[in-house]
């Protein structure tokens, strides 16, 4: 779908993390996942939600940490089992598009970790069009901390050049970006921390995204909402449809792509389950 053919919207959701919230009242990250019959509940709950949507989201994307355990834990597999299972139920229609997060494939992944999520969800990177737009998921653990697969980093970056010459020559409507890893939480000269990729390799990748019209970056892994800019780099950070770690509900991210810009609004599972999208981003999605 290289062509534009008029505003379109999909969903972002983050986190379901399967077993965090467990561990996270128990105290124990660590070891504490046991039971996730919680995070099945909400994840039923934005399936439902998103598949009474009309009209259809064009996709349905999940922006990482889709379980809580890490790779060789010992809950992983059965909770990847029950992902599935619940994921299973989305509409046919909508295609589902996951990203990987620093549980899925380790805080310092390796060839190993990434080859097993690989087998199981798809591409650790990887690009698509949809109407005229062109979407990239990254691996933003790469960025994190690759110093066990240097040379895979080195790839995706390659990777990603690529890419943007692409898109580039092909006069796309907007270029959007998907990763686990927020590049900053509000201000893209804010401080290193655990929840966004550190200053000098955030520096890079936001000047490149910059050079290159990327309009937006939607991300994860920070459990509550936030975002900033970056000379009009949009970056959108999205709470968890499992457990919260501030004061936003259980959600996912409603974003509509008109031919001028990408407007987004998080709902609540409950508000978008009952509701569906308000009027005024259904009227945007009228054809012009």
């Amino acid at each position: 779908e290289y062509q534009w053919k008029g505003p379109f919207y999909f969903i972002q959701g983050a986190d379901p993390q399967f077993g965090l919230m467990k561990a996270w009242t128990h105290g124990d990250t660590n070891n504490g996942d046991d039971e996730w019959g919680e995070e099945i509940k909400l994840a039923e709950q934005a399936v439902q939600a998103v598949n009474k949507l009309n009209p259809k989201p064009k996709f349905f994307v999940l922006c990482g940490d889709l379980v809580h355990g890490m790779p060789g834990t010992r809950w992983k597999k059965n909770q990847e089992q029950d992902l599935k299972n619940v994921l299973k139920n989305t509409d046919q229609d909508i295609p589902l598009v996951f990203v990987s997060g620093n549980h899925d494939i380790g805080n310092t992944p390796s060839r190993e970790t990434i080859d097993d999520y690989c087998q199981n969800w798809g591409d650790d990177y990887f690009s698509f069009w949809v109407g005229g737009v062109f979407f990239l998921v990254l691996n933003s653990q790469l960025y994190f901390d690759s110093s066990k697969c240097p040379e895979l980093r080195q790839a995706q970056d390659a990777w990603l050049d690529e890419q943007l010459a692409v898109a580039a020559k092909q006069k796309c409507k907007h270029i959007i970006v998907f990763q686990h890893i927020p590049l900053f939480l509000s201000q893209p000269d804010e401080d290193d921390d655990y929840f966004n990729l550190e200053k000098s390799v955030r520096q890079e990748i936001m000047e490149k995204f910059h050079k290159a019209g990327i309009r937006a970056v939607f991300s994860g892994h920070y459990h509550r909402n936030a975002g900033g800019s970056y000379k009009g780099l949009e970056m959108v950070v999205s709470s968890a449809i499992g457990c919260q770690l501030g004061q936003d509900t259980h959600g996912l991210r409603v974003v509509v792509v008109t031919e001028e810009k990408v407007v987004h609004r998080y709902y609540s599972l409950t508000d978008l389950g009952s509701h569906g999208i308000e009027k005024e981003l259904l009227d945007m999605l009228a054809i012009q």
